[in-house]
């Protein structure tokens, strides 16, 4: 949030061949004949509250799947807690998780900071971390954390794509940076250093970092603007990015405009930010557009759509976070149906660490690729521009895999 081998009853086409069940059953923790437990922390409250509809589309996902009858004849028994984005909180309500409630593994816990607050003692205890809800590249290190594995294109990642981009199309432009100073940021700037090698000293002619704690990105947008350069890539939250983007035409510069996939919505920040403002700015991106008419042709798309209508009627149709969770409890499905009887933690992470999947509520040709020595999962993304009311995708799929 390949996803996905045609299961109509779990909303999406999957373009897989499913393994046979094992013969003998064999359970872990959280699993009987008839119930699979899966837990899950979500900020229902606090700061990121607007995540919150991501936890009640997988309850809603699964309540689906329970009512198709379960996975292999056992239904899922969804738990999850509020942790308000809150690392403290997120510990607790994992340690209640796992040692009382005796769940099988967790499931697309939200954010970079609670999920690396837990992710040492899931992995102590051998207990699937699956489908975290960052896009930070510590889920991809299979020789640390083999029990821990994301969902979406990293950041690292992403970077590359833009990186690919600039070089291909504007080889000999300048280059400036604004970037978070924490995580988040740094793994964009490793994802460009990946593919510029050593052009990234000589194209980049500024990189200006802020932190999330500053009122503004003002003065650091006119720091880059002075040193002229031709591409402006701007790697921040939503908050942030308005704010760039608003000083940009403040400014009067009109620089190839590169951001961040996360801060692409429309609502949060493209509308703050002024839509002519925002006219021409890139970014990339995997995922349908749910609020672009000409997706709901697609199979993919109509399935999700009637999904939303029985299961989240009330809920906007323009929430993109519904479909991003929808992705991730669909690729959870699939992976314990490949299971089949043998439901052991190290049988889930095998087939984690076997996923070749073609999802078609992603992008065409975005697949879902895992091997024991690769965690993350996508590895593409396709261009797109704002064209001042809508994101266009343009040109091919690019693909940053590295060996």
């Amino acid at each position: 949030m390949g996803r996905f081998a045609s299961l109509l009853v779990a909303g999406s086409f999957l373009a897989l061949t499913v393994a046979p069940a094992a013969a003998q059953k064999k359970y872990d923790d959280g699993v009987t004949d008839s119930e699979i437990k899966i837990g899950n922390t979500t900020p229902y409250s606090g700061p990121a509250s607007a995540y919150a509809i991501m936890g009640k589309t997988y309850a809603a996902y699964f309540q689906m799947i329970n009512d198709g009858g379960g996975i292999n004849g056992r239904k899922i028994n969804f738990i999850s807690y509020d942790d308000a984005y809150s690392p403290p909180k997120t510990v607790e309500q994992v340690r209640k998780l796992v040692e009382s409630d005796q769940v099988f593994l967790v499931f697309a816990p939200l954010g970079t900071a609670p999920n690396a607050a837990i992710q040492k003692t899931l992995n102590r205890q051998r207990v699937p971390q699956l489908f975290v809800g960052s896009g930070a590249s510590r889920w991809a290190d299979p020789d640390h954390f083999p029990w821990t594995i994301g969902i979406l294109p990293s950041y690292r990642s992403e970077a590359r794509v833009y990186a690919t981009y600039v070089l291909k199309n504007y080889p000999d432009k300048k280059i400036g940076i604004l970037f978070q100073n924490d995580d988040f940021g740094k793994d964009y700037l490793q994802g460009l250093k990946d593919v510029l090698g050593d052009k990234y000293r000589t194209l980049v002619v500024s990189e200006v970092s802020f932190e999330v704690t500053s009122p503004t990105v003002d003065s650091q947008v006119a720091t880059i603007k002075a040193a002229n350069p031709d591409i402006f890539i701007d790697l921040g939250a939503p908050k942030f990015t308005a704010q760039a983007i608003k000083k940009v035409a403040e400014l009067a510069w009109h620089p190839i405009h590169i951001i961040s996939n996360v801060s692409t919505s429309i609502a949060a920040t493209l509308n703050p930010a002024g839509l002519d403002n925002s006219r021409d700015i890139l970014s990339a991106g995997y995922l349908m557009n749910v609020s672009d008419p000409k997706s709901e042709s697609a199979p993919g798309m109509k399935r999700f759509r009637a999904f939303q209508e029985k299961y989240l009627p009330n809920v906007d149709k323009g929430e993109s976070l519904v479909l991003s969770a929808y992705n991730a409890a669909v690729v959870l499905i699939e992976v314990l149906r490949r299971c089949g009887d043998d439901l052991t933690r190290e049988n889930v992470m095998k087939q984690v660490a076997n996923l070749d999947l073609e999802v078609d509520t992603y992008l065409p040709g975005i697949r879902i690729k895992t091997s024991p020595t690769d965690f993350e999962p996508i590895e593409q993304l396709q261009m797109m521009k704002f064209d001042g009311s809508n994101w266009e995708l343009f040109g091919p799929v690019i693909d940053t895999h590295r060996e």
